[in-house]
């Protein structure tokens, strides 16, 4: 992987060789020995309190990135140094020590937040952990070293780990002529001490005779109580949580509109395919078999999806509805109306209500033009596309050149339909095939460590410093890809390189849940005209028999599919607990200032209510392309969801600390 000779803004945050100083690695160096040094002083600085001495253990920095932040004029805002002298330490917490998801950047923030939690949270017991990943040394590019570890510890209440990052320093003065130095340290719940998950050795060994049927119908009933959970929603998000529940010993109920679980997939266009490999996609408890295809097929994701639930014994109502809910502002429950399957009403009292109702609720957005009303075609959103075999021997046009596009363009393509793609703005490509093993290998693919392994070291990385990564994976890439794009440039199709038109693919599926296609077949059949395309000019109106442009060129169409992505969050949950209580709702998607998604998986503002409604995009946009997933991301959904099933567990429990 080549790297770049002048710095992008971006890699500011890079601890590369040159910037500590352009220290020797010896060949011989015992990875394993250093980290145990480094950990042994951390150990005994926490045990002291003592946070000036764990800060001298790490970079001193004030480096802050603000890629995430913007000016008033909306512009972004300029890192505190130029990315040629800068050096950036970060501290990312996962509920052990803030109750809450937290990335503090700088020695400042650090020390800040040290001296506010240090002493309240009780750290103690620090080992470092030989396995399942040991102490080991590595180049994530030519120019960049660093020992990873593990280590565990306890607090008050609470099993824990951490993922430390250390990186070498030249300094004569130290042992062997390194001094080593953290770039970054993660901290996270494991499970709650008293509170284990009833799984493995702690699974229910009392036999069942005759009795199993009638209690799973009565279970699931609730004929004469209330859960403590009611979970909106059974798509993969809803059902993840629910087994995360479970596992606590926490009773829920999922509340799901459909008449089967999986309709929420079985219901999408027929061509929809999971283009995340399957690697990444296991579910928590019972990853997909050996032999399961790598790109999952939608129909199959639906039945597995079935089968996770009954496996799970998870309670779910199907063909039931979440009519409203409202909270009882002196005991903070939640009153929920359900419809049955039968149209009868139940009334539920629940201390906490999870929403999972899909990206951005599943609301299809279609941007208005005029002229619609006149329109003798049909006009339809690609949540709403069935096949192309519907519209044969007519004249088509999808708007939008992202994920949705151009499965279903190439959809039509293949049964012989007159289709054009309308691209409104740039769309990064990347290739399955060669993208995702420069991504993914070592942590998602054949040979990587347990999933539950790599989605603590995933974790472990700040999104602050995604950008840095991803503009030289990127770059590697499109090097990989540069056929491909070529021909896509040569046909007229418009590319860039990801996130700020530089950093790649992941952090535009986190800050715009669009603007990509990973590319399974589709980009050949723009290169190769199967799908005509049209993206010289916006669209202005409706016609009576298509649409007109703002240069004033027409297009014909029988048929227009808008894969125009998702509305505004916010408005489906205000639908559902009304308007005074949304008045409280803290910001829902969007990263803020340290890099971490907005009321997702952590407080919204309203005591009891929990989002984990698709994590697949961070800004709140109306007019992004339309997205692979209905209800987010597989690999996300599986950390997180534990994550908020340890919440609630502990207010259930009255061991919840106070949110940092």
């Amino acid at each position: 992987m080549s790297t770049p000779s002048k710095l992008h803004f971006s890699e500011a945050v890079l601890p590369t060789i040159s910037k500590l100083g352009n220290p020797v690695i010896p060949a011989d160096l015992d990875a394993h020995s250093v980290a145990t040094s480094w950990l042994n002083k951390f150990k005994a600085y926490v045990e002291k309190s003592d946070v000036d001495g764990i800060t001298s253990l790490m970079i001193d920095s004030t480096f802050r990135s603000n890629i995430f932040v913007k000016n008033p004029d909306g512009s972004d805002v300029a890192p505190t140094h130029s990315p040629d002298e800068a050096l950036a330490v970060y501290w990312r917490d996962v509920l052990s020590l803030t109750w809450d998801i937290r990335t503090f950047e700088s020695t400042p923030k650090i020390r800040k937040f040290l001296q506010d939690r240090l002493q309240t949270t009780k750290i103690s017991n620090i080992e470092l952990q030989e396995s399942p990943v040991p102490p080991a040394l590595s180049r994530p590019f030519p120019d960049i070293v660093w020992i990873q570890f593990f280590f565990t510890f306890q607090t008050s209440v609470a099993n824990c780990y951490g993922i430390v990052r250390i990186v070498p320093f030249s300094s004569p003065n130290s042992p062997g002529g390194l001094d080593w130095k953290a770039h970054a340290i993660f901290t996270a719940v494991e499970d709650l001490k008293d509170f284990p998950e009833l799984t493995g050795p702690r699974r229910s060994f009392a036999p069942n005779h005759g009795k199993w049927e009638q209690a799973r119908k009565d279970e699931v009933a609730f004929a004469d109580k209330d859960p403590a959970v009611l979970v909106v929603g059974a798509g993969h998000s809803g059902l993840e949580t629910a087994a995360r529940l479970k596992a606590l010993g926490v009773s829920t109920l999922i509340i799901e509109k459909n008449g089967k679980i999986g309709d929420n997939w079985r219901s999408r266009y027929e061509a929809l395919c999971l283009h995340d490999p399957v690697w990444l996609d296991h579910m928590p408890y019972i990853p997909f078999p050996p032999s399961w295809p790598v790109y999952t097929p939608a129909k199959k994701l639906a039945n597995w999806l079935e089968h996770y639930a009954e496996s799970l014994e998870l309670n779910v109502w199907t063909s039931s509805k979440v009519e409203k809910a409202t909270q009882d502002p002196k005991t903070k429950t939640w009153e929920v109306q359900v419809t049955k399957s039968d149209g009868t009403t139940r009334v539920f009292k629940v201390r906490h209500l999870v929403l999972a109702i899909g990206f951005k609720g599943g609301e299809p957005y279609i941007p208005s033009f005029p002229g619609s009303d006149n329109f003798k075609g049909q006009i339809i959103h690609s949540l709403h596309h069935g096949r192309a075999l519907d519209h044969v021997g007519k004249k088509v046009v999808v708007v939008g050149a992202c994920t949705s596009s151009h499965d279903i363009c190439v959809d039509y393509a293949d049964h012989n339909v007159d289709v054009t793609m309308i691209q409104r703005s740039p769309t990064y490509i990347m290739t399955t095939q060669k993208g995702f093993p420069v991504m993914l290998k070592g942590m998602y693919d054949e040979d990587s460590p347990p999933t539950e392994v790599a989605d603590k070291i995933a974790a472990s990385f700040p999104f602050l410093f995604a950008p840095a990564t991803g503009y030289r994976t990127a770059n590697h890439i499109a090097e990989l890809d540069k056929n491909l794009l070529d021909g896509l440039k040569k046909r007229g199709f418009k590319v860039n390189n990801g996130f700020k038109g530089s950093c790649g693919l992941l952090l535009m599926v986190w800050t715009k849940a669009g603007g990509y296609y990973l590319d399974v077949g589709g980009s050949q059949y723009i290169i190769d005209g199967k799908i005509k395309l049209k993206n010289d000019s916006q669209i202005k109106e409706f016609t009576e028999n298509g649409l007109r442009f703002e240069d004033g060129s027409e297009l014909t169409a029988d048929v227009v599919v808008f894969c125009t992505g998702l509305s505004d969050p916010r408005s489906s949950i205000v639908r559902l607990i009304g308007e005074e209580s949304g008045k409280n709702l803290k910001a829902i998607w969007g990263l803020d200032e340290e890099g971490e998604m907005q009321g997702c998986f952590r407080d919204v503002g309203l005591q009891g209510l929990w989002s984990v409604m698709g994590t697949l995009s961070i800004v709140p946009r109306t007019e992004i392309e339309e997205l692979t997933l209905p209800s987010g991301n597989f690999a996300h959904c599986r950390y997180y969801t534990k994550h908020l099933a340890l919440q609630i567990k502990a207010q259930e429990e009255g061991i919840f600390g106070e949110r940092y």
